[in-house]
C-alpha cells in the first residue's frame, strides 16, 4: 500500500499557511507561520524524509502586470 506524507504550502509575502496529510493514519496537521525560509524548513523537517511537498504562490500585488497577456 502507498504510504507517504503530503505537504501543501500556500506562500504569501509575510506568512505561509501549511497543511500536511499522513496517508497512513489520516492525520492532518495545519499551521500558519512566518515566511522566513528557516521557519518553513524547520516545520517541513518534522515529517518523514520521503514526504512530498508542493507550494502555491501568487504574483505580488502590483499596479503593473508582471506577465504579458497571451
Amino acid at each position: 500500500m502507498f504510504q507517504s506524507t503530503f505537504i501543501g504550502l500556500d506562500v504569501h509575502a509575510q506568512t505561509v499557511v501549511a497543511c500536511a496529510l499522513n496517508t497512513a493514519t489520516g492525520d492532518v496537521q495545519r499551521t500558519k507561520m512566518s515566511s522566513e525560509p528557516e521557519v518553513v524548513l524547520d516545520w517541513i523537517q518534522k515529517f518523514p524524509t520521503d514526504s512530498k511537498a508542493v507550494y502555491e504562490a501568487g504574483l505580488p500585488a502590483s499596479p503593473t502586470p508582471t506577465r504579458s497577456p497571451c
